[in-house]
């Protein structure tokens, strides 16, 4: 187990799935094989794990802490972990912070306390600069701000001022609909100390890299991580033959883990990996569902489209390193 020191967020970076078992408890077993496939993608530059797609929302602190340990045992010598910071309360998680730097995580990040919605964090910057200074102050680790598409996303003005209050403040993963996405790009990136913004716009991933994200953090890496490194890769590399050939193929996946109910987008892909070999089982924690059958046949049939098989995207890599 090792923290990688100094950590900045950047490139592609997955955000891993929580697997089930029938009784609704962790099994680790499952999820450390699926652990070990994201881990294995060539090219991807972290792995968040507490985070969205491991539903956390339903997760203890004690279950945070054990699957943060467990990463860290698997994967932790040889890829930054990213720990998710999901609390109400601003002392809840300045607790679960100093957990996950304890822990050896190398970077932390920072969900919007659904606390400050209802007007809070439009009209009261200073309670996000209270949240961020409070967990700042129990960690050194690096901090992902995590910039929500709705009442609880920051003013531009605001963020400003956190990056300007709070050194530890690095990166944001902004969910920003496209014109603020752009402004974010723009403003952030060029403060007199820049700070990266990661898209998490995966349902239009390559309009939000051309114009200009430093990166990705997408639970969506839990499916198809190397189709999102060779997207990346070719924005980078200015080859826009190339990027839309992979938009193409990834489209396919879009249309089904992100359409309504948008809540279900992490359901559906671990749907998509039973049906793909690389998960037991997709049992999900109340208040989440199973979905119905007509919807997986539909993931099914996008996964075929895209041409993602069992150990990854076709044409893309000859073998996987993953030892299963």
């Amino acid at each position: 187990m090792a923290t990688v020191r100094n950590y900045i967020p950047k490139g592609v970076i997955p955000a891993t799935l929580l697997a089930f078992n029938d009784d609704f408890s962790i099994n680790e077993k499952e999820s450390l094989r699926h652990l070990r496939h994201v881990a294995a993608t060539p090219g991807i530059t972290a792995v968040t794990v507490n985070g969205h797609a491991s539903e956390v929302h339903a997760c203890s602190f004690d279950e945070q802490k054990r699957i943060l340990d467990v990463t860290m045992n698997e994967i932790g010598n040889r890829l930054p972990v990213i720990n998710g910071i999901y609390a109400d309360g601003s002392l809840e998680a300045a607790k679960l912070a100093k957990m996950a730097e304890a822990g050896g995580a190398s970077c932390l990040l920072c969900f919007p306390p659904h606390s400050m919605g209802l007007g809070v964090v439009q009209r009261r910057p200073e309670a996000a600069l209270a949240h961020f200074r409070t967990i700042a102050d129990a960690t050194d680790l690096p901090i992902i701000v995590f910039q929500y598409a709705d009442e609880l996303g920051y003013p531009l003005d605001t963020l400003v001022r956190m990056v300007e209050d709070i050194p530890n403040i690095k990166a944001i993963k902004d969910w920003s609909p496209p014109q603020r996405h752009e402004k974010n790009i723009r403003v952030l990136r060029h403060l007199p100390r820049p700070i990266n913004v990661l898209s998490t716009n995966s349902a239009w991933l390559m309009s939000s890299l051309v114009m200009g994200a430093d990166g990705l953090l997408s639970g969506a890496g839990s499916v198809i991580a190397d189709l999102q490194v060779a997207l990346f890769d070719a924005v980078q590399a200015k080859d826009l033959v190339r990027a839309q050939e992979l938009a193409a193929r990834i489209w396919h996946t879009t249309e089904v883990f992100y359409c309504d109910p948008f809540g279900d987008m992490h359901n559906r892909m671990k749907e998509a990996l039973v049906l793909l070999g690389r998960l037991d089982k997709a049992v999900v924690r109340a208040p989440l569902v199973k979905l119905p059958e007509t919807e997986i046949a539909r993931i099914g049939a996008a996964m075929k489209a895209a041409g993602i098989e069992r150990d990854g995207a076709s044409g893309l890599h000859p073998a996987r390193l993953a030892a299963e």
